[in-house]
């Protein structure tokens, strides 16, 4: 297994197959979201981060998951709309996965194992857990729920 995130490929919120190595040499923010969460408007710090940050390297990519109290029920269409109309989120989204348990997603799975939790957890503990990954797609920090955009700002530039 390769050390950085490029070996995954991912399915968009279109339904397209995207390689993580189109993202080489870009800083990344891995969210895993939900439309009905307390988190929920995190989306605009994100899309915040990205907007201020996009030319000089950062991407965000957001993760739509429905393992946490049913919070993201909806289609990937649905999910597309109420982003888009909700919070004008032009980063990258992606088809709504499993984050934990036996369907989650191998680029979930490989995110845990480089960044566990707390205590040296390997589940993602609810929605808004963030990944960031340098330049060279290694996974540097997981970031709790409760770790606003705001809050990790800083972190992210040092990375730029």
């Amino acid at each position: 297994m390769s050390d950085n995130i490029y070996q995954f490929d991912v399915v968009d919120i279109k339904g397209n197959t995207v390689s993580l190595s189109e993202f080489k040499g870009k800083t990344l923010l891995i969210v895993n979201t939900a439309s009905k969460c307390g988190f929920t408007p995190q989306y605009k710090g994100l899309e915040k981060l990205y907007a201020d940050y996009q030319e000089k390297g950062l991407v965000v990519l957001g993760f739509p998951c429905n393992q946490f109290g049913k919070q993201e029920s909806g289609s990937d269409e649905e999910i597309a709309s109420f982003c888009d109309l909700t919070f004008q989120v032009s980063f990258p989204m992606y088809s709504k996965i499993e984050v934990n348990g036996d369907n989650a997603a191998p680029l979930y799975n490989y995110l845990k194992s480089e960044a566990p939790g707390l205590l040296g957890s390997k589940s993602v503990k609810w929605n808004f857990t963030k990944f960031l990954i340098n330049s060279e797609g290694k996974v540097l920090k997981r970031f709790a729920p409760k770790d606003t955009p705001e809050s990790i700002e800083k972190e992210i530039a040092k990375l730029l």
